[in-house]
């Protein structure tokens, strides 16, 4: 019998090695790499745990945060009407102030509450509109600094719109030069339905011109007649960029009417695009000018999913102009897609939860190098679950979170005693 010792061999859990395969497994890690996965292993390790059936996942992919925001509910006020807009205009006011020792505390503080719910990989987005691109420069410096235990990938967002100053543009390049990883965009928050078409067609030539990744904010918005996602998808067929491109919220989509709608779901399962929706969100944000009925104001995420397109969700907002809750964790933003979407079929929660790990690597291109298998770096979690039906339907603490070989954060499941009363 082979006496070979690893660094730690994780005993009898269950593994989701694709999607939709669970297996019973131990794993053996050495050197930070998963070395061995089998239904069982004799060698002996340095450390073991016994996971006595416990669900052992890729760790969650946020596919939509905005960190240069986070922690700043309240700050200068508090949104009263909870729309967008005044959302955006509180944000204008509190910018105003940003230094980068405040974007770095706030973020890299989101990020560790993150990391303790099982979050390893970021897509963040930062505002470039002001002339500083002092939340850049920070994210930048945070994206160096955490990258031994989090991957962060930074969207250049240009909040208040490509062309409705005349710097924007060249901040918006400028900050692609420095360093983001993709190139973002509101096309329906520019000052008329030209300029947004127009930005649209900008944000690609930037992308092409750095060859970077999109991820556009398209039609947030209650409006049938905002239809910038056509655009998008017209020009990711153009370009041949498919997979490289993100719409993210698309919330006018669940206000089209349906002769459109199916219309451009033939659009867009043709370009391949991905889609974000932000269910926490976009079901707080939307619907604030109707009466009743009153909109649901998430996009049609059932429907693409039905469709074969790749859709992630993402949290959005902790604790900021726009929502002032939120704690990072993206088995709430599942959770909350289940009930708003009516994905309450057992493949469709389960859908839910590929949504926030399979789908979101997807989304950032990180498809290669993401899930658990020999060879790669041993980066995992461990819920307190036995599948991803449990895990959704309780919010499963995440018991242990493995970054790149390390145990990074380790936590107690609650516990209850019922005293009986007879």
């Amino acid at each position: 019998m082979s006496t070979q010792l690893y660094d730690l061999i994780l005993r009898n859990g269950s593994l989701l090695r694709s999607p939709s395969q669970i297996e019973t497994v131990d794993i053996a890690i050495s050197a930070g790499k998963i070395a061995v996965i089998a239904a069982s292993i004799s060698e002996s390790a340095q450390q073991e745990i016994n996971l006595q059936g416990q669900l052992i996942s890729p760790p969650f992919v946020e596919s939509h945060i905005h960190l240069d925001s986070a922690l700043t509910a309240g700050e200068p006020r508090w949104n009263q009407s909870g729309s967008l807009f005044e959302g955006i205009q509180i944000w204008e006011e509190r910018k105003q102030n940003l230094t980068i020792e405040d974007v770095k505390h706030r973020a890299i503080s989101t990020l560790k509450q993150q990391a303790q719910q099982g979050v390893l990989w970021v897509r963040t987005h930062v505002d470039v509109s002001e002339s500083n691109l002092t939340a850049l420069q920070a994210l930048l410096a945070v994206r160096e600094e955490v990258k031994d235990w989090i991957t962060l990938q930074i969207v250049a967002f240009p909040q208040d719109g490509i062309y409705s100053r005349p710097e924007n543009e060249l901040l918006l390049e400028k900050a692609l030069d420095l360093g983001a990883d993709a190139v973002g965009g509101i096309p329906h928050y520019e000052l008329t339905r030209e300029d947004g078409v127009k930005s649209v067609h900008r944000i690609f030539e930037l992308a092409q011109k750095y060859d970077c990744l999109i991820d556009i904010h398209c039609d947030e918005i209650d409006d049938d007649q905002s239809r910038f996602l056509e655009v998008v998808a017209a020009c990711a067929i153009r370009t041949g960029m498919a997979e490289k491109v993100t719409a993210s919220h698309t919330t006018a989509f669940a206000s089209y009417n349906n002769a459109y709608a199916f219309k451009l779901m033939g659009l867009l399962k043709r370009s391949n695009i991905n889609l974000i929706a932000n269910p926490l969100i976009n079901i707080t944000l939307q619907g604030r000018s109707d009466t009743y009925p009153k909109r649901r104001g998430v996009t049609r995420v059932k429907e693409l999913w039905q469709q074969g397109l790749n859709v992630s969700l993402g949290h959005d907002c902790i604790q900021d102009p726009w929502y002032s809750l939120g704690t990072g964790d993206l088995l709430d933003v599942a959770h909350m897609a289940v009930h708003v979407c009516q994905m309450t079929g057992m493949e469709e929660i389960e859908a839910c939860y590929n949504m926030i790990t399979w789908n979101g690597a997807k989304t950032l291109s990180l498809a290669e190098e993401y899930g658990v298998e020999v060879g790669q770096p041993a980066s995992f979690i461990i819920l307190n679950a036995d599948n991803r039906f449990e895990a959704i339907r309780k919010r499963s603490t995440v018991q242990y979170v493995f970054s790149q070989g390390k145990l990074l954060v380790e936590t107690e499941p609650e516990k209850t005693i019922f005293h009986a009363t007879s």
